[in-house]
């Protein structure tokens, strides 16, 4: 009997492999290290290595996972994958030896020469695992054989996805272009079987069809899995395809409340504004001097933004751009825009700029997460542009959000329309455990920059 696992737990299967495996190594690394250094070392020896070392382990773990190690598609050997893997290496062996030499005292060892020998050790064996890794995971027969129905943008966009990721585990082995007209649909079973078909995808209209629905029906004894379009998007893009969606989807999906999540998340923005205000005042204090020191006007800028509910309220921010950025009316950002003040883009993609918006956090305006709040008059327009558009205040906007993190700055309607499907992946899957990766995450655009 064949075990069927959905799509997303194949997904976070082969991704704690990764993790389980970096583990591994790690501790291997330590081991060897020591063994190197000692012979058989004592029993001493080995504790008193064990548990710095395993704090410094978790720690890279989690920059492994900010760095996008542990993101499928990025498991490619190629010019990127070892770029990015050299850095955040780098990163990681950095911050050892910050700890051990800066923090020295509160640890019983400084393993100057075992440090640099555990580095060498750990940098080579996990870039060999990793290489094996992803050669495992591009090679060999996909273990889910899809079979697709129907043909459009979305459609395409997603087949083209997962020629292009062999890493994700997923092959298209039979496409019906022509959906529910196609005559292949009368040989099903025969396609189904002739191609060792394990997942059928269907659009979301495919319901209010009873025929083919019958047709699909009669095949779950061969143990195939039916998935709707929009869902297999939703993995392996992590954002909602809007043009496959229908009013019954966010019936089903966005009306459920959070209420337990609802209910933690207000007193811990609270206290994390808090205390995030307090240890940054001082850097707060150096930018607001600079920005002084370099343009005429306010240091804070405040401007009015769409909330919760379409409620319009004042946003702070550190002032980026000249004071009369905007004589000819509201306008988007551009990229290289030359109303920006010197080091202004800087402090715009570090999210430096919106340290003052602490205090919306703190007046229940803001989130630390949620969909960024647009401007009224955008809004306006948007809303007649793109459909389910006004969905996105349903919540408290954010500081950062899921769109932040995965899509560059908008600046026109289209990407307007693009952030908006990683918004409403947001609301969907809103979590604390998906705040807290959205904030992680956010880290990373201190040195890189979003999609």
């Amino acid at each position: 009997m064949r075990i069927i696992l959905t799509m997303d737990t194949t997904v976070k299967l082969k991704q704690s492999a990764l993790v389980v495996g970096d583990i591994i190594i790690l501790y291997a690394s330590l081991a060897l290290t020591l063994f190197l250094r000692y012979g058989w070392p004592a029993e001493e020896i080995v504790k008193f290595h064990f548990w710095p070392f395993t704090l410094i382990f978790a720690v890279w773990l989690l920059i492994f996972y900010i760095g996008g190690l542990y993101d499928l598609r990025s498991l490619k050997n190629d010019v990127d994958f070892a770029r990015r893997f050299g850095a955040i290496l780098a990163i990681a062996a950095l911050f050892a030896i910050i700890v051990f030499y800066f923090f020295k005292p509160t640890f019983i060892i400084t393993p100057r020469v075992n440090l640099f020998i555990f580095l060498a050790i750990f940098g080579l064996s996990s870039y060999i695992w990793r290489t094996f890794y992803n050669n495992l995971a591009s090679a060999g027969a996909p273990s889910d054989k899809i079979l697709i129905i129907g043909y459009n943008q979305t459609t395409q966009e997603l087949v083209d996805q997962i020629n292009q990721n062999p890493q994700l585990g997923y092959e298209i082995k039979f496409w019906m272009k022509e959906g529910l007209q196609d005559k292949e649909l009368e040989h099903l079973s025969q396609i189904i079987l002739a191609n060792q078909i394990n997942i059928i995808v269907v659009p979301a209209h495919i319901k209010k069809n009873s025929n083919a629905a019958k047709l699909i029906y009669k095949n779950l004894v061969l143990g195939i899995e039916v998935v709707n379009l929009a869902d297999l998007y939703e993995i392996v893009f992590q954002k909602i395809p809007l043009a496959e969606l229908e009013e019954v989807w966010f019936l089903e999906n966005l009306a459920k409340r959070h209420r337990l999540y609802e209910i933690f998340k207000r007193p811990i923005e609270i206290f994390l504004a808090t205390i995030i205000g307090i240890l940054t005042l001082p850097l707060a204090i150096l930018i607001a001097l600079f920005i002084k020191l370099v343009s005429s006007g306010s240091v804070i800028f405040t401007q009015q933004r769409a909330g919760q509910n379409g409620a319009a309220f004042t946003i702070y921010k550190f002032r980026t751009m000249r004071p009369d950025a905007e004589k000819d009316g509201p306008q988007w950002a551009q990229k290289d825009d030359g109303r920006v003040i010197p080091l202004g883009n800087m402090l715009r993609k570090s999210h430096l700029d919106e340290w003052p918006q602490l205090l919306n956090i703190l007046r229940g305006e803001l989130s630390l997460v949620g969909p960024r709040p647009e401007r009224p008059e955008f809004v306006k327009n948007l809303s007649k542009e793109i459909p389910y558009y006004d969905l996105r205040h349903l919540i408290r906007p954010g500081i950062t959000g899921w769109a932040q993190i995965n899509y560059r700055y908008g600046a026109s309607i289209e990407d307007a329309y693009e952030k908006l499907q990683y918004d409403i992946y947001y609301l969907k899957n809103r979590s604390v455990v998906l705040d807290i990766l959205i904030v992680i995450k956010t880290i990373r655009l201190l040195f890189t920059s979003a999609k």
